[in-house]
């Protein structure tokens, strides 16, 4: 496979866009394919069957455009089907999940919260994740209905986001949470708010960095880091209306972004 082919990304909307952003600045020089299937979000009210079958099409579309490796950026996307989905492609398929061991390594008061869709939270490579590394630590599930929402709709640091996150909080921060971890990718674009809502003294996990650097190092183990001066180039696809995903993206990632329209991939 030649090293000069893009590197696929897909969600389930807009959220995998903070992956893509670390990517970037860890790939300055690899050519990205974004896939925001925005459209039939959220993601989290489907079943696991819809999920697999609508991600296996969307990695189809990227394989089909040349990609030499996809990026799963949605946590639902990897609890439920990441298993199925390597074995069906042989290229290399790189997933994000929560972030609980760097999360436990980094707790003082031995109490960590990870925050999630319920569908995340109800999976069983999430309690997987918290047997293996969640041994001696307390590991709360914060489900965080509507926040994905609300980053589509890109209200970032409204009073009612504020007063949701607080409602949404408190219980694990009374429990003396002082880790949180951003379990889905939507969740980086309200950090800022999370952070003044939680306190100074909790600390924020996200995962994207560290997926983004295991995105490098899967690329040179198998040759395909693509090696060329020129920075590369950042497409989107969108099964959305493509003008307010260009709107959103713009907003989001404070860069415009060619966006186009995502071919109907079959019947769900």
């Amino acid at each position: 496979m030649s090293a000069s082919r893009p590197v696929g990304v897909l969600d389930s909307g807009v959220g995998g866009l903070s992956l893509l952003r670390d990517i970037r600045r860890e790939l300055p020089h690899e050519d990205l394919l974004y896939v925001a299937d925005s459209a039939c979000a959220p993601y989290g009210d489907r079943s696991t069957a819809w999920i697999a079958r609508r991600s296996a099409r969307i990695i189809e579309f990227l394989v089909a455009q040349g990609c030499k490796a996809v990026v799963i950026a949605c946590n639902t996307i990897t609890a439920v089907a990441v298993g199925a989905l390597r074995e069906a492609f042989d290229i290399p398929i790189i997933a994000i999940e929560p972030a609980i061991k760097p999360a436990v390594a980094l707790t003082r008061s031995g109490v960590i919260a990870v925050m999630a869709t319920s569908r995340t939270l109800q999976s069983d490579s999430l309690h997987r994740l918290r047997r293996r590394h969640g041994a001696g630590v307390e590991v709360l599930f914060v489900p965080c209905p509507g926040l994905a929402d609300r980053v589509e709709a890109i209200d970032l640091d409204s009073a009612e986001l504020h007063a949701q996150l607080h409602t949404l909080l408190s219980p694990a921060l009374r429990k003396g949470a002082d880790t949180l971890v951003l379990g889905c990718t939507h969740y980086p674009f309200l950090i800022d708010s999370i952070a003044r809502v939680a306190g100074a003294g909790v600390r924020i996990v996200d995962p994207s960095p560290a997926v983004a650097a295991e995105v490098r190092r899967r690329l040179h183990e198998q040759g395909l880091l693509r090696r060329r001066v020129e920075l590369g180039i950042d497409s989107v696809w969108t099964s959305a209306a493509t003008d307010q995903a260009r709107d959103t993206i713009g907003a989001l990632l404070d860069q415009h972004l060619e966006v186009r329209q995502l071919p109907p991939l079959g019947r769900d």
